[in-house]
């Protein structure tokens, strides 16, 4: 969806949302990274340090009672003031009865040009997480986590069922066309081999309009565990689709291509090293 400056407007439209993603039979709903705000990172202004709030909250509050009344499991992006000078880059999750399971901070924390994330967000303190909801073990990142796959790996073999990474990403508006077409599919493609490597459904869910210098590029996208697409959204358009997963295949997909069987845990110590020089 697009947003507006407006939280109190932004959370109720989301509401809409999650009702018409429940009317057409979803079970699990994912809302896209910090969808209660435009996307405030692109400067640094402590001014909006006042769009944070805590978690659980005003806005988990809200969310839950729509979970519990619709019976569906919601996945919420928020701005999370944890105490006066640390905040987070959280996403709460609410299971289909309206309760509270748990969060996720986000690990990876950016720094570009019009992401200036690491001005607003302390990085993630609570590791890698994995829910179990009413319909599935989910896990879930958020959006810069989605360029690595230690982290898609670390949350697979916590035996997530299903990957999801709320997003907010987008193309600046001075760049070339085949620059723009280039950088979303990267994205895609990062994220469909994280599908294929861990034998997981994998979940994007972004978010659309223009935001000053910025259009961000929707596209939201569901891969199944071989990275086939099995939906992708336009980059222009607000979408509520419901995708049906068998996750009884996935069991066949893992045997048929048994990475995880094949992982030489032994060798992977250098993993945990910045860079693999003679300084080491």
């Amino acid at each position: 969806m697009s947003c507006t400056k407006e939280p109190k407007e932004n959370l109720q439209k989301a509401i809409g949302k999650v009702r018409e993603a429940a009317a057409k039979g979803a079970q699990i709903i994912c809302l896209q990274e910090l969808f209660t705000s435009l996307y405030f990172c692109d400067v640094e202004d402590y001014e909006n340090f006042k769009l944070a709030e805590p978690i659980p909250g005003p806005s988990t509050e809200a969310l839950s009672a729509v979970a519990a009344e619709l019976g569906v499991v919601i996945i919420a992006s928020l701005f999370e003031k944890r105490t006066n000078g640390i905040y987070h880059n959280t996403t709460a999750v609410l299971d289909a009865d309206g309760k509270y399971l748990g969060k996720y901070r986000k690990m990876h924390i950016p720094d570009d040009p019009g992401y200036y994330e690491k001005f607003y967000f302390t990085p993630g303190d609570l590791g890698y997480k994995v829910f179990q909801t009413k319909f599935a073990r989910i896990g879930v990142l958020i959006c810069w986590d989605q360029w690595y796959p230690e982290a898609a790996r670390i949350t697979a073999l916590m035996d997530a069922e299903i990957l999801f990474y709320p997003t907010a990403i987008g193309w600046a508006s001075s760049q070339e066309v085949d620059t723009n077409t280039e950088q979303y599919n990267a994205w895609q493609t990062i994220q469909r081999s994280h599908a294929v490597a861990n034998g997981i459904h994998v979940v994007s869910v972004n978010r659309v309009g223009d935001e000053g210098p910025m259009k961000f590029w929707g596209g939201s996208f569901v891969a199944n565990p071989f990275g086939k697409l099995l939906y992708k959204a336009s980059h222009d358009q607000e979408e509520v689709h419901v995708q049906d997963i068998d996750l009884n295949k996935t069991d066949s997909y893992r045997t048929h291509w048994p990475f995880l069987r094949d992982r030489r845990i032994d060798s992977y110590q250098p993993i945990t090293k910045r860079f693999i020089d003679e300084e080491n």
